[in-house]
């Protein structure tokens, strides 16, 4: 609790030596009494923000002090940053603002001992909630009723809703991880439908032979290209046995050369293995020429059966 204010030189006072009771205090007044200066003067010594307005006009220094009862917490806090006690009952803060050319310096103090911003602002929240005219809306929020009820009842009531609230997480948790697991068996029971189905249909193809996928893929393409192996089977025939364009195929110049070499055997029987093989070669290629035009005849376009494969 807040016991006593000092003000000097800070804003519009000179000076201000406020003792306040136990309980609650009231500061009433009109427009422009103070009363807002001094809960700037409070706000400063606690660390708040500065400016150079705080410094009285005419004064190059402000200093600033305000005096609270001591509870466990604060003497706590005090152990904590090693700051020796003023007295048993009471915590002194203190702030003096000095007027620079840069602007407005500052030191804070607690018990006489220079802290820094963050030791002040950690010790503020222990001393100090100022509160606005339009923050009296937070009343109507359900959670900070809920907060401030839960501090009525203690340490006691608050281990237990942190224990309550650590078994709501991990029941949330485990929600969680069901609900994972059901959208896992359902997929898993839907893959195992499409399987089922894939089977019947697989079942009723009466699939039997190992290869009969790629022997469909192959038919597929001769079917999708059977105008160009027409052509092009045409193309060989004519190389290989019956050429219409005027020149040779690979048949007559074979026959051509089978001639020749049956003249060169009359004086020469060391050519006859070489006769042989032309010979051969002519039986094959006349062979190849017969297939391959066998081949271009046979094919046909199918669309229905290309639309199948």
């Amino acid at each position: 609790m807040l016991i006593s204010l000092q003000i000097e030189n800070f804003a519009l006072v000179d000076r201000l030596d406020l003792e306040l009771g136990a309980g609650l205090n009231i500061l009433t007044g009109e427009t422009g009494a103070g009363k807002s200066i001094i809960l700037d003067a409070l706000d400063a010594a606690l660390g708040g923000k500065i400016s150079s307005r705080f410094i009285r006009t005419g004064a190059e220094r402000a200093v600033v002090e305000a005096t609270f009862d001591l509870d466990p917490g604060l003497l706590g806090w005090l152990a904590e940053q090693q700051i020796e006690l003023v007295d048993d009952l009471s915590l002194v803060c203190s702030r003096e603002l000095v007027a620079a050319q840069s602007g407005v310096r500052s030191r804070s103090r607690v018990n006489g001992v220079l802290v820094n911003k963050a030791q002040m602002d950690a010790l503020r929240d222990r001393l100090l909630e100022i509160t606005a005219q339009g923050q009296t809306l937070l009343l109507g929020k359900a959670n900070l009723q809920r907060e401030w009820l839960d501090g009525f009842g203690g340490m006691q009531l608050v281990e237990q809703r942190e224990s309550v609230a650590d078994v709501y997480m991990a029941a949330q948790q485990a929600l969680k991880a069901l609900e994972k697991r059901r959208q896992f068996e359902q997929q898993r029971l839907q893959q195992l439908d499409l399987f089922e189905y894939q089977a019947k249909e697989l079942s009723a193809a009466n699939l039997s032979d190992p290869d009969e996928l790629t022997q469909l893929e192959q038919e597929r393409q001769r079917l999708s290209h059977s105008v160009e192996l027409q052509q092009q089977s045409y193309q060989v025939y004519q190389a290989l046995y019956e050429n219409d364009r005027g020149s040779q195929a690979c048949a007559d110049l074979l026959g051509s050369a089978e001639t020749t070499l049956i003249d060169m055997t009359r004086y020469d029987s060391s050519l006859q293995p070489i006769l042989e093989l032309v010979i051969e070669a002519m039986a094959q290629v006349e062979e190849a020429g017969r297939q391959i035009n066998a081949y271009g005849e046979a094919l046909e376009t199918d669309p229905e059966r290309l639309q199948k494969c």
